[in-house]
């Protein structure tokens, strides 16, 4: 009895071994078809030629951002003008007339100089930036600072768009073993994976949409002022000048004494009757016969 039991205690050993070691090969075949390359000798010929044709889309992609440049544009212009008003009007105007738009728009008085200050922060389009810097330009009485930077982004336009064609790619692979998966582990281990490849696909699409709004409209800070006018201190010492001085001049000192004089009435009411009193006292007085 007992060499019959050993005996088949080792089978069942054996089988035992044979199932988990079949199980560990499938699992492993599903790792290595989750991160084996584009075009590899196990893929069906469909999948290959999916494949091929995404890599020349890419090809193509790469290209065409090589042949045209992203170039993005900005910069800052400090200038003095007549009036503010109509600046910003004409300013604005021009800026809806080429498509572009104001970002942010700030206004400061300065009471102790009578300077208005005006800010306005743009966005236009990078094929009509010039046409619309020039009209600024020549709105200007006097420019006291201008600065205009140009930053070629064209690699790192290339390389934004070549992480999201490749994470697209590598999401439609994982779609199609979600597709042919039986088992649920695999099922959530494609998941996983998944939601994590489309986490990265739309935080890099959100960077080249960025990337593309600022080279399409180029941003300019603009602030303009308006000062009051000068006195001409030549005329200060003309006769006119003296005589409305000294006129004007008088008449705000003769005013003042006229208030200060009131001011006082009080006092004015208690010397008169001091004076009344007076009077009254020396009428009633009688007077002194004086005899021959």
């Amino acid at each position: 009895m007992k060499k019959l039991i050993y005996p088949a205690l080792f089978l069942l050993l054996v089988l035992a071994s044979c199932g988990k070691r079949e199980a560990t090969e499938k699992l492993k075949a599903v790792n290595l078809a989750l991160a084996a390359p584009v075009g590899t000798a196990n893929q069906r010929p469909a999948q290959v030629a999916l494949d091929k044709s995404a890599k020349k889309a890419e090809a193509r992609v790469g290209d065409d951002a090589e042949v045209s440049k992203k170039i993005i544009r900005e910069g800052e212009i400090t200038f003095e003008t007549a009036d503010v008003k109509q600046t910003r009007n004409a300013i604005y105007n021009s800026l809806v007339n080429l498509g572009g738009y104001i970002s942010e728009e700030n206004e400061t008085n300065n009471g102790d100089s009578s300077r208005k200050d005006y800010n306005l922060k743009i966005r236009a389009p990078a094929k009509n930036f010039d046409q619309f810097l020039n009209g600024v330009t020549s709105a200007a009485a006097k420019i006291e600072s201008k600065n205009i930077r140009t930053t070629d982004v064209t690699t790192q336009y290339i390389d934004y768009t070549a992480q999201v064609a490749n994470k697209k790619k590598l999401e439609d692979r994982y779609l199609q073993l979600l597709g042919k998966a039986t088992k649920m582990a695999d099922m959530l281990q494609i998941e996983d994976k998944l939601a994590e490849i489309q986490t990265e696909i739309e935080s890099t699409q959100r960077q080249l949409n960025y990337l593309v709004k600022q080279v399409e409209y180029s941003e300019l800070d603009i602030t303009f002022f308006s000062k009051p006018p000068v006195q001409n201190k030549n005329n200060n010492n003309s006769f006119g000048y003296r005589l409305v001085t000294s006129l004007s001049g008088g008449w705000y000192i003769l005013g003042e004494i006229f208030f200060s004089v009131i001011a006082v009435w009080p006092l004015w009411i208690i010397i008169g009757a001091a004076i009344y009193v007076l009077v009254r006292i020396r009428k009633n007085k009688p007077q002194a016969n004086i005899t021959a």
